[in-house]
């Protein structure tokens, strides 16, 4: 057996909560070290989790011998840097979404990726919840048969005015925020694994609520986008219309998802923890019920038993999958830095085509 590729999480916010408890869930990996801004924080952290060691200084922590794989949870300006230093370094690099602050960044990436022949992974890890794997695999047998017209739609109430603020960054577009990338992102890479990538984007993106009273009584400016629309052309064929939006009032994290084809429907109905999937053939005299997958990480016992357990057993399954790559073996579905850059590009249409532009074409 191998032994363990020893981890170093950049980032102990999403990274502590999600992160190290989906490379624990696969015996393959071994967190040995935290990496934060503030020694105190990181320390702390490393501490409630029971991780060795903690260090304060990226550009440092993805240097050590000690360390194969780098996952860069950072905040989004800094993931350019801190992947491409890790891959010089010889990481192989997982980085969370949004990938870049724009499709130049991502780029950057990229290019590093290819250049370095290291392992390198985007964490779209939802094509792993239960309903959207068993939804590919319809897909991908060709159950649906030529697809027309997908529609999907990803609301809550995170940025209404009567719930609290979140973290200040997100409300800025400069810092990575809004919920085009921060969470249209994952059906964006979503419809292109399973569709294929677009070839002309149109859309409106919008910031329904440009202030936030602080608890001191001032006001945040913001001009990250709280709502959008976007119409896709695939280039295999299908429309795609994507909804999302965190001023949905009264809205529990709902999700719904619908592909229409030639040779059957499917659907999932449920909210962004996970749904239920209905199919239904030509010969059907409706959709029924159909169980999501039934792909399972290595240790289910060690995934807590809260509502991150979702996200924590999608990005587990992405971990395993990508083990082969990081032993030299052949590519598979995980996401790669390229499939992140051709989701920022449709980011980056998307926000084109809001500013007045129409129909944005993609290379």
């Amino acid at each position: 057996m191998n032994s363990p590729l020893r981890v170093g999480v950049v980032g102990v916010g999403w990274g502590a909560a999600v992160q190290v408890p989906a490379f624990r869930a696969v015996p393959d990996y071994e967190v040995v070290s935290l990496c934060a801004r503030r020694p105190e924080r990181a320390a702390a952290a490393a501490e409630q989790l029971g991780v060795p060691d903690s260090a304060s200084d990226w550009t440092t922590f993805v240097a050590r011998d000690d360390i194969d794989v780098v996952s860069v949870c950072a905040p989004v300006a800094l993931h350019r840097s801190i992947a491409v230093a890790a891959l010089e370094a010889g990481k192989h690099v997982l980085c969370e979404k949004p990938m870049a602050l724009h499709a130049g960044d991502a780029g950057a990436m990229a290019a590093a990726a290819s250049s370095s022949g290291l392992g390198n992974a985007v964490c779209f890890q939802n094509r792993w919840s239960r309903e959207k794997h068993r939804v590919h695999e319809i897909v991908s047998e060709g159950r649906l048969g030529e697809v027309y017209l997908c529609q999907i739609s990803a609301v809550a109430d995170y940025w209404h005015p009567t719930r609290r603020a979140q973290a200040e960054w997100m409300y800025h577009q400069a810092d990575g925020g809004g919920y085009l990338a921060g969470l249209a992102a994952h059906d964006i890479d979503y419809v292109c694994w399973l569709f294929g990538p677009p070839e002309a984007v149109c859309a409106d993106v919008r910031t329904s609520v440009p202030l936030r009273s602080r608890r001191d009584g001032s006001q945040l400016v913001v001009d990250a986008d709280d709502t959008s629309a976007l119409l896709l052309r695939m280039r295999s064929g299908p429309l795609v219309v994507l909804t999302t939006s965190a001023v949905a009032l009264h809205a529990k994290d709902s999700y719904r998802f619908d592909a229409f084809g030639s040779l059957g429907a499917v659907a999932i109905e449920g909210s962004f923890f996970g749904g239920e999937v209905r199919f239904g053939g030509a010969d059907d005299a409706d959709m029924h019920e159909v169980p999501g997958s039934d792909l399972e990480v290595p240790r289910p016992d060690d995934i807590p038993n809260k509502k991150s357990a979702t996200p924590i057993r999608a990005l587990a399954l992405l971990l395993e999958n990508w083990l082969p790559t990081l032993h030299g073996g052949p590519a598979s579905d995980v996401p790669t830095f390229n499939d992140g850059l051709v989701v920022q590009r449709i980011i980056d249409a998307a926000r084109t085509s809001a500013s007045g532009k129409g129909w944005v074409a993609l290379d």
